[in-house]
């Protein structure tokens, strides 16, 4: 039997939510966005770039925002002790666009999910105006909030670009 990546939920918030309710639920609905657009495919139509000389994936962006959320809420915000995912390759590219195998898309798609929810595990005794140093910069928890929206917009573009050329799928 060949694997594909399960259904994923829509998720929806209040339009009226105190900052934090309404940033969380703005970063779950996003998060579940790219799960949706990865619906339905099997692993090698989510290892399936765009045209050259894109690397751009499904795929690849899953693997990418795994890594963003690791970095971002658990290494830079908690300061937890744990590898960073898909360091750069010896050339200085990013491995997570690099190295796609479609036969690891189930690990990659749950190392996806754990790692949501490890960063919300990560931040949720924080508060919004708790700070970390990063580059020699305070930087807070609304900042990572805000990047990682600001973040998932730009890549759920591509992602709805490229569901649409792996099977013409429009509006997920």
């Amino acid at each position: 039997m060949t694997w594909t990546a399960p259904e994923a939920p829509t998720v929806t918030g209040s339009f009226t939510a105190p900052e934090r309710e309404m940033v969380t639920t703005y970063v779950a609905a996003h998060r579940a966005s790219l799960l949706r657009l990865c619906a339905g495919l099997t692993g090698e139509q989510l290892a399936l770039r765009s045209v050259e000389p894109s690397r751009l994936s499904l795929l690849g962006l899953l693997r990418h925002m795994a890594k963003v959320e690791r970095t971002w809420f658990r290494l830079r915000f908690a300061g937890q002790g744990v590898e960073p995912l898909h360091a750069p390759s010896e050339v200085g590219k990013d491995t997570d666009f690099e190295k796609l195998d479609p036969a690891s898309a189930p690990a990659d798609y749950e190392t996806f999910v754990e790692e949501c929810r490890l960063a919300d595990e990560a931040v949720e005794n924080a508060s919004l105006d708790d700070t970390f140093v990063h580059n020699g910069e305070l930087m807070s928890l609304r900042l990572i909030y805000n990047h990682m929206i600001s973040e998932y917009s730009r890549h759920l573009g591509h992602a709805d670009l490229l569901r649409e050329r792996v099977d013409g799928a429009t509006g997920l």
